[in-house]
């Protein structure tokens, strides 16, 4: 994935939210910021090299909707 130089700035600069269930020492964390645009992007503390996904603001509400609701408890 190519990601271009304004959302590479975008990406660097974003307020990054670690969840609390994330392990403690340091691995297993899942990291969550609000981008511009109605977008959000989410990464993996264990995939230094690959790059976030950035999801459209209603992909990203439609799944933690689902995730609060039990729908992906596989």
């Amino acid at each position: 994935m190519n990601i271009s130089d304004e959302l590479g700035t975008e990406l660097e600069a974003a307020q990054w939210t670690k969840s609390t269930l994330s392990g403690s020492s340091g691995g297993d964390c899942l990291y969550a910021a609000k981008l511009t645009g109605d977008r959000y992007a989410i990464r993996d503390s264990e995939q230094p090299d690959v790059p976030p996904m950035v999801l459209r603001g209603d992909v990203f509400r439609a799944f933690i909707g689902g995730a609060k609701l039990g729908e992906f408890d596989f």
